[in-house]
């Protein structure tokens, strides 16, 4: 059972015959730098494709990372408590993030991490006189004299690799201390203290320091006042009321909230972001799956995709904080490695933003940073802050904008092109991964930058700059043919494949239009094309993201069949995403179990896109319900414009549709019927335009209600 707060984590499971607490924390990090990636060199590394001698880039680029043990994640430590008796329950309430595990002698134990407080509670009640349950540590296996297991960058090599200086354990009658060295000088600390409080209740505290001495509140007057309980409440009740949903499929829904709540357990606007585990790092004596580290080929960008419909812009806001604060070090990147002035960002990163190699195509690709970019235009859109527009979105922009400049060449047709190219994760980690035309998902990402561009310009000016976008079309089309969206130049979609990268354009970018008859065409076509190539080498995340390119295509149906694949098959039974196909392989080859949370969050996304979408020019309201959803609603989902929408649809039919304004602007929406009655703005304020559109001016704070006409 997960538990969470941004800063601390903690699964509440059973091993043997004791109850397990696996302790974290997000920033518990062996940040050293990675040996050997620093001698590569981009200019380098296009001679050595051009030589058709790519082996000495996999030694350079790819092979530290597999090799060295850190940088990585590593984990905290566990605690440990002898079974009072047979386990007979175990809930977690998601409304409040409270684990219970009850025994069949009546005693129950209680677990929480308080939402803003950097400390976790347990306690036993119901328990008899006799009854003595004392906390045991367990320390993670970072030195215990052996080499430490052998593994790859999934399985972990064993944490004994990482060569740390024992740890000291400090114990009193009701206190345990923990110290553990780590590099560089750095060292963390666990401190868990306890107490009995009645003859039937013990009630103890833990928190993880990180680099200074781990404190706690004194314990029996924080635990006995009604102060830390109710303010942990608080958040989580401001938390669901934010938004919610109301589906007649039972499956999509659970899940979806289950999705959410993990979500409000591994962010927060000052935290890292959300790395492939954040706070919920492996405890099995081995480094986290690929190493728990940033992985910006698409693992970071899926995890926040569900926060901005979902109304949680505070909880969003920790990646581009992120990103704003790491952007000197990504700049040096960016400098050492293609030899230009801008701004790109590694595609595989520690948590200061270093690069760590891997697959060098995409880990330090030419295009991560214009994807981890979008996600500021994301920020300043939904929630239309001039401030955050002027002083980060807009210069963020402009230093992506001016790498591209520095680090494009023109093609033999005239179009400015990249020098390389990739689409992840095409080909792996092979010569051939790389392609001399510049792929769909680059060009999908750099026509993205710059009509964003466009649009920042003209928010933060009141003015339209020509040039951008006349720059933007000297940049070649997308390469569509008879399949749709092809790989690249000469490339269609081969086979079946994990990532969905050559249909960035349709989702998450919109480039594609399904208003426009070619576009539809063009979505249509590939996804025929994805449907002829089957799912066998897909991965979780692979569904969950496909379910929002249905939901746009229209195709409501096919997308739920998506989801629900990705729920039944590829979820263990506490909701984690595991990868791997978890039925033996009925929809993939692969049936791993290696935990990451992109495909959680992508789901909650899909879910999204099925009841409201605001990516082109107007708002839509159900725009991909399929005819078997008869009562359908939501309350509160955020959209572009910073406008707060709920809807509701009975028997089939929709019945209204209020809109809140966060700020002043203009709303366009389509509606779900022809006519209405309004509430809240005088008729003839209102635009009608051609496709059922209407538009009109809102002051923030005002509400404006349509119910429907039933003409």
């Amino acid at each position: 059972m997960p538990l969470g707060n941004g800063w601390l984590g903690a699964l509440v499971w059973q091993k043997g015959d004791q109850v397990r607490l696996s302790l974290d924390r997000v920033d518990l990090w062996d940040d050293r730098p990675m040996q050997e990636i620093d001698k590569l060199r981009f200019k380098w590394v296009q001679q050595q494709v051009a030589k058709n001698e790519y082996d000495t880039v996999q030694k350079l680029g790819d092979e530290p990372y597999e090799k060295y043990a850190a940088p990585t994640k590593i984990p905290g430590a566990a605690v440990e408590f002898a079974m009072p008796g047979k386990v007979v329950k175990a809930s977690l309430d998601i409304s409040n993030g409270l684990a219970v595990v009850e025994f069949d002698n009546g005693i129950k134990f209680n677990n929480y991490i308080h939402a803003t407080q950097n400390t976790g509670y347990f306690g036993f009640e119901n328990l008899k006189d006799n009854d003595d349950i004392i906390p045991q540590l367990i320390v993670p296996a970072y030195n215990t004299g052996n080499k430490g297991a052998d593994g790859n960058s999934v399985e972990g090599l064993g944490l004994e690799r990482l060569g740390y200086a024992k740890g000291t354990v400090t114990k009193s009658s009701h206190s345990i201390r923990y110290h553990q060295p780590t590099w560089g000088g750095h060292y963390y600390e666990v401190y868990i203290v306890w107490q009995r409080f009645s003859p039937t209740r013990i009630i103890g505290a833990w928190t993880i320091s990180n680099n200074q001495p781990a404190t706690l509140p004194s314990f029996k007057t924080s635990v006995k006042a009604p102060t830390q309980w109710p303010s942990h409440i608080t958040w989580w009740n401001n938390f669901w009321q934010r938004s919610s949903i109301q589906l007649p499929d039972t499956v999509l829904e659970r899940q979806y909230y289950l999705e959410l709540y993990k979500f409000g357990c591994v962010a927060r606007a000052q935290t890292p972001p959300i790395s492939l585990q954040a706070v919920w790092t492996a405890d099995n004596g081995n480094l986290p799956p690929w190493k728990g580290d940033y992985h910006h080929d698409l693992n970071t960008q899926l995890s926040y995709w569900p926060g901005y419909a979902s109304n949680h812009l505070d909880l969003t806001a920790s990646y581009t904080n992120w990103l704003w604060k790491v952007r000197n070090v990504n700049r040096q990147w960016t400098q050492h490695y293609f030899g230009v002035p801008g701004l790109n960002v590694p595609g595989v990163t520690s948590i200061s933003g270093k690069e760590m190699g891997g697959w060098v195509q995409y880990s330090m690709s030419l295009t991560m940073g214009a994807w981890v970019a979008d996600h500021f235009y994301l920020q300043w859109k939904y929630s239309m802050d001039k401030q955050f527009l002027k002083e980060k979105c807009l210069p963020y922009f402009k230093e992506m904008i001016t790498f591209f400049r520095n680090i494009r060449v023109t093609n033999t047709d005239g179009y400015y092109a990249l020098p390389l190219s990739s689409s992840p994760e095409f080909h792996d980690n092979s010569i051939n991964a790389w392609y001399k035309q510049t792929t769909n998902f680059d060009l999908a990402l750099i026509h993205n930058l710059y009509r964003k561009y466009d649009d920042l310009v003209y928010y933060a000016t009141g003015k339209r700059d020509a040039s951008i976008l006349k720059e933007e079309q000297k940049y070649a089309p997308l390469t569509i043919n008879e399949t749709g969206l092809a790989i690249a130049p000469g490339e269609n979609l081969p086979e079946s494949h994990r990532h969905h990268s050559h249909l960035m354009s349709i989702h998450p970018l919109g480039l594609l239009n399904p208003d426009r008859p070619k576009d539809k065409e063009t979505i249509l076509h590939s996804l025929h094309t994805i449907e002829q190539r089957g799912t066998s080498f897909w991965v979780g995340y692979s569904f969950s993201w496909i379910a929002s390119i249905y939901a746009r295509a229209g195709l409501a149906d096919s997308a739920i069949k998506q989801l629900r694949i990705f729920a039944e098959n590829f979820c263990s039974p506490n909701s984690f995403h595991l990868n791997g196909d978890q039925k033996g392989g009925q929809y993939s080859r692969f049936t791993y179990r290696p935990f990451t949370l992109e495909g959680n969050f992508a789901f909650a996304e899909g879910v999204h896109e099925l009841l409201l979408q605001d990516y082109k020019d107007y708002i839509e309201v159900f725009p991909s319900i399929p005819a078997s959803w008869k009562d359908v609603s939501f309350s509160k989902l955020r959209t572009r414009g910073a406008f707060l929408i709920s809807a509701a649809r009975e028997n089939g039919v929709a019945t209204s549709v209020k809109i809140t304004a966060t700020t002043d602007g203009e709303c366009r929406i389509k509606l779900p019927f022809k006519t209405f009655i309004q509430k809240g703005i005088e008729r003839n304020r209102l635009k009608f335009e051609d496709n059922n559109i209407t538009s009109f001016q809102m002051r923030k704070g005002q509400t404006v209600v349509f119910e429907n006409g039933y003409e």
